[in-house]
Protein backbone atom coordinates (compact mmCIF):
# COMPACT_ATOMS: atom_id res chain seq x y z
CA UNK A 1 0.00 0.00 0.00
CA UNK A 2 1.44 3.23 -1.05
CA UNK A 3 0.28 5.62 1.91
CA UNK A 4 0.42 8.83 -1.01
CA UNK A 5 -3.40 10.18 0.21
CA UNK A 6 -2.11 11.06 3.66
CA UNK A 7 0.80 12.61 2.21
CA UNK A 8 -1.20 14.28 -0.34
CA UNK A 9 -3.43 15.70 2.48
CA UNK A 10 -0.91 17.37 4.54
CA UNK A 11 0.50 19.01 1.15
CA UNK A 12 -2.59 20.24 0.34
CA UNK A 13 -2.90 21.52 4.06
CA UNK A 14 0.20 23.37 3.66
CA UNK A 15 -0.91 24.94 -0.21
CA UNK A 16 -4.02 25.90 1.90
CA UNK A 17 -6.31 23.71 0.64
CA UNK A 18 -8.41 22.20 3.74
CA UNK A 19 -8.46 18.28 2.86
CA UNK A 20 -8.72 15.96 5.02
CA UNK A 21 -9.95 12.09 5.21
CA UNK A 22 -12.21 10.98 8.85
CA UNK A 23 -10.44 7.90 10.96
CA UNK A 24 -13.02 5.21 11.53
CA UNK A 25 -12.07 3.74 14.70
CA UNK A 26 -14.24 0.75 14.96
CA UNK A 27 -14.64 -3.17 15.20
CA UNK A 28 -18.22 -3.71 14.16
CA UNK A 29 -19.02 -5.74 11.60
CA UNK A 30 -22.05 -3.38 10.06
CA UNK A 31 -19.97 0.13 10.94
CA UNK A 32 -17.17 -1.32 8.64
CA UNK A 33 -19.44 -2.60 5.81
CA UNK A 34 -21.70 0.28 5.91
CA UNK A 35 -17.99 2.40 5.29
CA UNK A 36 -17.14 0.15 2.76
CA UNK A 37 -20.30 0.20 0.96
CA UNK A 38 -19.87 4.09 0.94
CA UNK A 39 -15.95 4.02 -0.23
CA UNK A 40 -16.94 2.04 -3.35
CA UNK A 41 -19.90 4.55 -4.16
CA UNK A 42 -17.62 7.47 -3.70
CA UNK A 43 -14.44 5.95 -4.76
CA UNK A 44 -12.66 7.80 -2.32
CA UNK A 45 -9.61 5.79 -0.07
CA UNK A 46 -11.00 4.51 3.52
CA UNK A 47 -9.00 4.88 6.86
CA UNK A 48 -9.90 2.25 9.15
CA UNK A 49 -8.63 2.19 12.63
CA UNK A 50 -8.43 -0.79 15.29
CA UNK A 51 -8.11 0.59 18.96
CA UNK A 52 -5.68 -0.86 21.28
CA UNK A 53 -8.06 -1.89 23.83
CA UNK A 54 -10.53 -3.50 20.84
CA UNK A 55 -7.86 -5.43 19.01
CA UNK A 56 -4.70 -6.58 20.32
CA UNK A 57 -2.34 -9.32 20.80
CA UNK A 58 -4.02 -11.12 23.57
CA UNK A 59 -7.54 -10.22 21.59
CA UNK A 60 -8.90 -7.27 23.12
CA UNK A 61 -12.31 -6.64 23.91
CA UNK A 62 -13.49 -7.86 20.24
CA UNK A 63 -11.26 -10.95 20.61
CA UNK A 64 -9.37 -9.93 17.10
CA UNK A 65 -5.90 -9.97 16.90
CA UNK A 66 -4.17 -7.20 14.84
CA UNK A 67 -4.18 -10.01 12.21
CA UNK A 68 -7.68 -11.30 12.09
CA UNK A 69 -9.05 -7.52 12.09
CA UNK A 70 -6.68 -6.99 9.30
CA UNK A 71 -8.28 -10.17 7.55
CA UNK A 72 -11.70 -8.98 8.03
CA UNK A 73 -11.55 -5.41 6.97
CA UNK A 74 -10.06 -7.65 3.54
CA UNK A 75 -12.69 -10.21 3.42
CA UNK A 76 -15.57 -7.00 3.79
CA UNK A 77 -13.72 -4.85 1.16
CA UNK A 78 -14.04 -8.23 -1.23
CA UNK A 79 -17.26 -9.07 -0.52
CA UNK A 80 -18.35 -5.22 -1.00
CA UNK A 81 -16.54 -5.06 -4.00
CA UNK A 82 -14.07 -2.48 -2.99
CA UNK A 83 -10.40 -1.76 -4.25
CA UNK A 84 -7.68 -3.13 -1.97
CA UNK A 85 -6.05 -0.19 -2.97
CA UNK A 86 -8.82 1.95 -1.08
CA UNK A 87 -8.05 0.86 2.21
CA UNK A 88 -5.77 1.90 4.65
CA UNK A 89 -5.32 0.39 8.08
CA UNK A 90 -4.40 2.21 11.26
CA UNK A 91 -3.28 1.46 14.53
CA UNK A 92 -5.44 3.70 17.10
CA UNK A 93 -3.77 4.69 20.17
CA UNK A 94 -1.34 1.92 20.34
CA UNK A 95 0.82 2.37 23.32
CA UNK A 96 0.62 1.12 27.43
CA UNK A 97 -2.95 1.94 28.16
CA UNK A 98 -4.54 -1.38 28.58
CA UNK A 99 -1.53 -2.29 30.73
CA UNK A 100 -1.31 1.13 32.58
CA UNK A 101 -1.63 -0.39 35.65
CA UNK A 102 1.03 -3.19 35.56
CA UNK A 103 4.84 -1.99 36.25
CA UNK A 104 6.68 -0.01 33.35
CA UNK A 105 8.49 -2.68 32.40
CA UNK A 106 5.80 -4.48 31.84
CA UNK A 107 3.36 -2.50 30.46
CA UNK A 108 5.83 -1.08 27.79
CA UNK A 109 7.16 -4.44 27.04
CA UNK A 110 3.81 -5.95 25.56
CA UNK A 111 3.12 -2.63 23.98
CA UNK A 112 6.02 -3.34 21.68
CA UNK A 113 4.81 -6.71 21.64
CA UNK A 114 1.02 -5.09 20.26
CA UNK A 115 2.57 -2.40 17.78
CA UNK A 116 5.07 -5.41 16.14
CA UNK A 117 2.03 -7.45 15.79
CA UNK A 118 -0.07 -4.36 14.01
CA UNK A 119 3.09 -3.62 11.53
CA UNK A 120 3.32 -7.55 10.58
CA UNK A 121 -0.62 -7.77 9.80
CA UNK A 122 -0.38 -4.96 7.44
CA UNK A 123 -1.04 -2.06 9.33
CA UNK A 124 0.65 1.04 8.18
CA UNK A 125 -0.98 4.15 10.03
CA UNK A 126 0.55 3.88 13.52
CA UNK A 127 -0.74 6.17 16.11
CA UNK A 128 1.89 5.81 18.82
CA UNK A 129 0.26 7.02 22.37
CA UNK A 130 2.83 6.54 25.40
CA UNK A 131 0.81 9.58 27.21
CA UNK A 132 0.03 7.48 30.20
CA UNK A 133 1.69 7.26 33.63
CA UNK A 134 2.16 3.49 34.53
CA UNK A 135 1.96 1.35 37.54
CA UNK A 136 5.20 2.18 39.28
CA UNK A 137 5.88 5.39 37.49
CA UNK A 138 6.50 8.69 39.86
CA UNK A 139 5.52 12.46 38.72
CA UNK A 140 8.63 14.46 38.93
CA UNK A 141 8.06 17.00 36.68
CA UNK A 142 9.54 15.48 33.05
CA UNK A 143 6.14 13.76 32.16
CA UNK A 144 7.21 15.40 28.53
CA UNK A 145 10.27 13.43 28.17
CA UNK A 146 9.09 10.44 29.50
CA UNK A 147 6.23 10.29 27.08
CA UNK A 148 8.54 11.09 24.10
CA UNK A 149 10.97 8.69 25.22
CA UNK A 150 8.75 5.97 25.04
CA UNK A 151 6.71 7.05 21.94
CA UNK A 152 10.64 6.51 20.32
CA UNK A 153 10.35 3.48 21.61
CA UNK A 154 7.75 2.19 20.50
CA UNK A 155 8.13 3.66 17.11
CA UNK A 156 11.82 1.94 17.09
CA UNK A 157 9.70 -1.74 17.86
CA UNK A 158 7.59 -0.50 14.78
CA UNK A 159 10.41 0.11 12.40
CA UNK A 160 12.14 -2.92 13.38
CA UNK A 161 8.93 -4.95 12.99
CA UNK A 162 8.47 -3.44 9.73
CA UNK A 163 11.82 -5.16 8.32
CA UNK A 164 13.05 -4.15 4.66
CA UNK A 165 13.51 0.04 3.47
CA UNK A 166 10.61 -0.28 1.39
CA UNK A 167 8.31 -1.52 3.79
CA UNK A 168 9.54 1.19 6.61
CA UNK A 169 8.56 3.73 3.99
CA UNK A 170 4.88 2.90 3.96
CA UNK A 171 4.62 3.64 7.87
CA UNK A 172 3.37 7.12 8.88
CA UNK A 173 3.19 7.74 12.20
CA UNK A 174 1.19 9.90 14.54
CA UNK A 175 2.57 11.08 17.78
CA UNK A 176 1.34 13.77 20.56
CA UNK A 177 1.33 13.39 24.74
CA UNK A 178 -2.49 15.18 24.90
CA UNK A 179 -4.96 12.52 23.68
CA UNK A 180 -8.09 12.52 24.82
CA UNK A 181 -9.48 9.08 26.59
CA UNK A 182 -10.63 5.79 24.50
CA UNK A 183 -14.17 6.12 24.11
CA UNK A 184 -14.85 9.80 25.26
CA UNK A 185 -14.63 11.52 28.97
CA UNK A 186 -16.61 10.25 31.76
CA UNK A 187 -19.14 12.57 33.38
CA UNK A 188 -21.25 15.09 31.67
CA UNK A 189 -19.33 18.26 33.63
CA UNK A 190 -15.68 17.49 31.67
CA UNK A 191 -13.73 20.88 31.53
CA UNK A 192 -12.11 20.72 27.69
CA UNK A 193 -9.24 23.08 27.58
CA UNK A 194 -7.89 23.65 24.11
CA UNK A 195 -4.16 22.09 24.16
CA UNK A 196 -2.27 25.39 24.61
CA UNK A 197 0.28 26.60 22.15
CA UNK A 198 3.46 26.62 23.73
CA UNK A 199 3.19 23.33 25.19
CA UNK A 200 2.17 21.58 21.81
CA UNK A 201 5.43 23.19 20.45
CA UNK A 202 7.65 21.71 23.67
CA UNK A 203 5.98 18.11 22.99
CA UNK A 204 6.72 18.63 19.72
CA UNK A 205 10.37 19.46 20.32
CA UNK A 206 10.58 16.41 23.01
CA UNK A 207 9.49 13.97 20.13
CA UNK A 208 11.57 15.18 17.51
CA UNK A 209 15.21 15.11 20.01
CA UNK A 210 13.72 11.75 21.50
CA UNK A 211 13.33 10.11 17.69
CA UNK A 212 17.23 11.30 16.97
CA UNK A 213 18.58 9.85 20.37
CA UNK A 214 16.99 6.48 19.37
CA UNK A 215 18.61 6.78 15.34
CA UNK A 216 14.80 7.06 14.19
CA UNK A 217 15.67 10.17 11.63
CA UNK A 218 13.98 8.34 8.99
CA UNK A 219 11.07 7.92 10.86
CA UNK A 220 10.73 11.20 12.28
CA UNK A 221 9.98 12.38 8.43
CA UNK A 222 7.60 10.23 8.28
CA UNK A 223 5.47 11.69 11.29
CA UNK A 224 2.39 13.36 9.73
CA UNK A 225 0.34 14.30 12.31
CA UNK A 226 0.28 15.65 15.97
CA UNK A 227 -2.64 14.96 18.42
CA UNK A 228 -4.04 17.86 20.75
CA UNK A 229 -7.17 18.40 22.15
CA UNK A 230 -9.36 21.66 19.75
CA UNK A 231 -12.11 21.67 22.20
CA UNK A 232 -14.39 18.86 21.41
CA UNK A 233 -15.29 16.12 23.50
CA UNK A 234 -18.51 13.79 24.20
CA UNK A 235 -19.69 11.99 27.40
CA UNK A 236 -22.45 10.28 28.35
CA UNK A 237 -25.23 12.64 28.17
CA UNK A 238 -23.31 16.08 26.79
CA UNK A 239 -21.62 16.96 23.56
CA UNK A 240 -18.66 20.36 24.09
CA UNK A 241 -19.33 21.44 20.37
CA UNK A 242 -15.98 23.34 18.51
CA UNK A 243 -15.25 26.62 18.79
CA UNK A 244 -12.76 27.48 16.64
CA UNK A 245 -12.21 31.51 17.75
CA UNK A 246 -10.39 28.79 20.62
CA UNK A 247 -8.48 27.11 18.58
CA UNK A 248 -7.39 30.25 16.60
CA UNK A 249 -3.80 30.25 17.93
CA UNK A 250 -3.21 26.23 18.41
CA UNK A 251 -4.50 26.01 14.33
CA UNK A 252 -1.79 28.58 13.39
CA UNK A 253 0.77 26.93 15.29
CA UNK A 254 0.71 24.36 12.86
CA UNK A 255 1.20 26.09 9.97
CA UNK A 256 4.93 26.57 10.92
CA UNK A 257 5.90 22.90 10.22
CA UNK A 258 6.20 21.90 6.77
CA UNK A 259 5.18 18.23 7.41
CA UNK A 260 2.47 18.31 10.21
CA UNK A 261 -1.23 18.38 10.32
CA UNK A 262 -3.51 17.91 13.58
CA UNK A 263 -5.27 14.88 14.14
CA UNK A 264 -8.63 15.25 16.01
CA UNK A 265 -9.84 12.40 18.79
CA UNK A 266 -13.26 12.57 19.62
CA UNK A 267 -15.17 14.71 17.13
CA UNK A 268 -17.84 12.33 17.30
CA UNK A 269 -21.48 14.28 17.63
CA UNK A 270 -20.18 17.16 15.94
CA UNK A 271 -22.31 19.34 13.33
CA UNK A 272 -20.87 18.58 9.61
CA UNK A 273 -20.12 22.35 10.07
CA UNK A 274 -18.13 22.01 12.64
CA UNK A 275 -16.37 19.06 10.98
CA UNK A 276 -15.42 21.25 7.94
CA UNK A 277 -13.89 23.96 10.39
CA UNK A 278 -12.06 21.71 11.97
CA UNK A 279 -10.72 20.40 8.87
CA UNK A 280 -10.34 24.01 7.45
CA UNK A 281 -7.92 24.93 10.80
CA UNK A 282 -5.26 21.93 9.93
CA UNK A 283 -6.82 19.70 12.11
CA UNK A 284 -7.26 17.06 9.26
CA UNK A 285 -7.75 13.53 10.24
CA UNK A 286 -10.63 13.51 11.99
CA UNK A 287 -11.30 10.21 14.54
CA UNK A 288 -14.98 9.37 15.28
CA UNK A 289 -16.05 5.53 16.57
CA UNK A 290 -18.50 5.90 19.11
CA UNK A 291 -21.28 7.89 17.14
CA UNK A 292 -21.28 5.17 14.29
CA UNK A 293 -22.03 2.70 16.78
CA UNK A 294 -24.32 5.02 18.73
CA UNK A 295 -26.35 5.06 14.72
CA UNK A 296 -26.35 1.18 14.38
CA UNK A 297 -27.84 1.11 17.94
CA UNK A 298 -30.11 3.43 17.09
CA UNK A 299 -31.36 1.75 13.45
CA UNK A 300 -31.59 -1.89 15.59
CA UNK A 301 -33.48 -0.01 18.18
CA UNK A 302 -35.91 1.45 16.03
CA UNK A 303 -36.12 -2.10 13.81
CA UNK A 304 -36.74 -3.46 17.32
CA UNK A 305 -39.63 -1.21 18.07
CA UNK A 306 -40.74 -1.48 14.17
CA UNK A 307 -40.79 -5.42 15.41
CA UNK A 308 -42.93 -4.97 18.22
CA UNK A 309 -45.25 -3.12 16.96
CA UNK A 310 -46.04 -6.02 14.42
CA UNK A 311 -45.59 -8.67 16.69
CA UNK A 312 -48.41 -6.39 18.78
CA UNK A 313 -50.94 -6.97 16.08
CA UNK A 314 -49.97 -10.47 15.30
CA UNK A 315 -48.17 -10.26 11.67
CA UNK A 316 -45.30 -11.14 13.41
CA UNK A 317 -45.65 -14.63 16.31
CA UNK A 318 -42.81 -13.66 18.15
CA UNK A 319 -40.19 -11.51 19.31
CA UNK A 320 -37.00 -11.35 19.11
CA UNK A 321 -36.18 -9.54 22.20
CA UNK A 322 -32.46 -8.13 21.01
CA UNK A 323 -32.92 -4.77 23.75
CA UNK A 324 -33.81 -6.62 26.23
CA UNK A 325 -31.09 -9.30 25.91
CA UNK A 326 -28.85 -6.52 25.24
CA UNK A 327 -29.70 -5.06 28.46
CA UNK A 328 -28.84 -8.44 30.15
CA UNK A 329 -25.70 -9.15 28.79
CA UNK A 330 -24.82 -5.80 30.06
CA UNK A 331 -26.12 -6.58 33.67
CA UNK A 332 -24.24 -9.69 33.18
CA UNK A 333 -20.76 -8.33 33.02
CA UNK A 334 -20.87 -4.87 34.30
CA UNK A 335 -17.16 -4.03 33.89
CA UNK A 336 -17.74 -2.14 30.30
CA UNK A 337 -20.19 -0.05 31.48
CA UNK A 338 -20.00 0.35 35.23
CA UNK A 339 -17.02 2.71 35.68
CA UNK A 340 -18.53 5.17 33.51
CA UNK A 341 -22.51 5.69 34.05
CA UNK A 342 -23.05 7.15 37.38
CA UNK A 343 -26.66 8.12 39.50
CA UNK A 344 -28.81 5.78 40.47
CA UNK A 345 -30.22 2.44 38.94
CA UNK A 346 -33.02 4.46 36.66
CA UNK A 347 -30.21 6.48 35.47
CA UNK A 348 -27.79 4.29 35.30
CA UNK A 349 -30.49 1.85 33.32
CA UNK A 350 -31.05 5.06 30.60
CA UNK A 351 -27.26 5.08 30.26
CA UNK A 352 -27.12 1.55 29.42
CA UNK A 353 -29.39 2.48 26.22
CA UNK A 354 -28.95 5.67 25.44
CA UNK A 355 -25.80 6.99 26.16
CA UNK A 356 -23.49 9.06 23.83
CA UNK A 357 -20.67 6.99 25.06
CA UNK A 358 -22.21 3.96 23.59
CA UNK A 359 -20.95 1.67 26.22
CA UNK A 360 -23.20 -0.83 25.18
CA UNK A 361 -20.95 -1.36 21.55
CA UNK A 362 -19.04 -4.19 23.50
CA UNK A 363 -21.85 -5.98 24.05
CA UNK A 364 -23.22 -7.05 20.88
CA UNK A 365 -20.28 -9.60 19.70
CA UNK A 366 -22.26 -11.38 23.15
CA UNK A 367 -23.63 -14.82 21.58
CA UNK A 368 -26.79 -14.04 23.39
CA UNK A 369 -27.08 -10.59 21.80
CA UNK A 370 -25.91 -11.99 18.48
CA UNK A 371 -28.32 -14.32 18.14
CA UNK A 372 -31.00 -12.24 19.17
CA UNK A 373 -29.88 -9.39 16.04
CA UNK A 374 -30.18 -11.78 13.34
CA UNK A 375 -33.55 -13.26 14.67
CA UNK A 376 -34.77 -9.40 14.29
CA UNK A 377 -33.43 -9.52 10.95
CA UNK A 378 -34.67 -12.82 9.70
CA UNK A 379 -37.90 -11.64 11.27
CA UNK A 380 -38.24 -8.82 9.34
CA UNK A 381 -36.93 -10.04 5.97
CA UNK A 382 -40.23 -12.25 6.39
CA UNK A 383 -42.71 -9.40 6.07
CA UNK A 384 -43.22 -6.09 4.17
CA UNK A 385 -41.74 -3.44 6.30
CA UNK A 386 -45.33 -0.95 6.37
CA UNK A 387 -43.98 2.36 5.33
CA UNK A 388 -46.20 3.67 8.25
CA UNK A 389 -43.90 2.07 10.72
CA UNK A 390 -40.49 3.14 8.92
CA UNK A 391 -41.77 6.78 8.69
CA UNK A 392 -42.85 6.18 12.50
CA UNK A 393 -39.22 5.05 13.18
CA UNK A 394 -36.72 5.33 11.01
CA UNK A 395 -37.97 8.56 8.89
CA UNK A 396 -34.56 9.25 6.93
CA UNK A 397 -34.33 6.12 5.90
CA UNK A 398 -38.15 5.96 4.67
CA UNK A 399 -37.36 9.28 3.12
CA UNK A 400 -34.36 7.45 1.30
CA UNK A 401 -36.55 4.34 0.23
CA UNK A 402 -39.15 6.62 -0.86
CA UNK A 403 -36.11 8.12 -3.01
CA UNK A 404 -35.17 4.84 -4.01
CA UNK A 405 -31.60 5.47 -2.51
CA UNK A 406 -32.21 2.23 -0.44
CA UNK A 407 -33.89 -1.17 -0.30
CA UNK A 408 -36.22 -1.94 2.56
CA UNK A 409 -34.39 -4.60 3.98
CA UNK A 410 -33.15 -4.29 7.12
CA UNK A 411 -29.73 -4.33 6.96
CA UNK A 412 -29.77 -1.68 4.14
CA UNK A 413 -31.46 0.40 6.59
CA UNK A 414 -28.77 -0.21 9.54
CA UNK A 415 -26.17 0.84 6.53
CA UNK A 416 -27.96 3.91 5.59
CA UNK A 417 -28.38 5.03 8.98
CA UNK A 418 -24.81 4.54 10.01
CA UNK A 419 -24.40 6.65 6.17
CA UNK A 420 -25.44 9.42 7.61
CA UNK A 421 -22.90 10.31 9.74
CA UNK A 422 -20.34 9.10 7.10
CA UNK A 423 -21.88 11.65 4.74
CA UNK A 424 -20.71 14.68 7.36
CA UNK A 425 -17.60 13.84 7.58
CA UNK A 426 -17.05 13.42 3.58
CA UNK A 427 -18.09 16.65 3.76
CA UNK A 428 -15.72 17.78 6.07
CA UNK A 429 -13.34 16.34 4.71
CA UNK A 430 -13.91 17.38 0.43
CA UNK A 431 -11.29 20.09 -0.42
CA UNK A 432 -13.98 22.19 -1.90
CA UNK A 433 -16.72 20.51 1.02
CA UNK A 434 -18.48 19.20 -2.36
CA UNK A 435 -20.60 16.03 -0.13
CA UNK A 436 -24.15 17.39 0.93
CA UNK A 437 -25.03 17.71 4.96
CA UNK A 438 -25.69 14.37 5.50
CA UNK A 439 -28.89 14.05 2.68
CA UNK A 440 -28.60 10.94 1.45
CA UNK A 441 -25.75 12.54 -1.21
Amino acid sequence: MAFHILDDIVQAQKKGIAAGIVSICSANPYVLKSALLRARKTGQPILIEATCNQVNQYGGYSGKTPQDFAREVKDLAESCGVNPKQVLLGGDHLGPYVWRNESAQDAMRKAREMVRAYVEAGFTKIHVDASMLLGDDRLDGRTTELFAQRTAELVKAAEEAAGSTSYQADLRYVVGNEVPLPGGATSGDSHVKVSDVDETQQVISSIQQAFHRAGLQSAWERVLAIVVQPGVEFSHDSITEYQRALAKDLSALIERYSNLVYEAHSTDYQTALALRQLVEDHFAILKVGPALTFAFREAVFALAMIENELYRYRILSSSSQVVERLDKAMLDEPRFWQPYYGGDEHQQAFARKYSFSDRCRYYWPVREVQQALEYLLVQLAQVPIPLSLLSQYMPVQYLHLREGKIACTPEALIFDRIAQVLEDYEFACSPRGEVGLGQGN
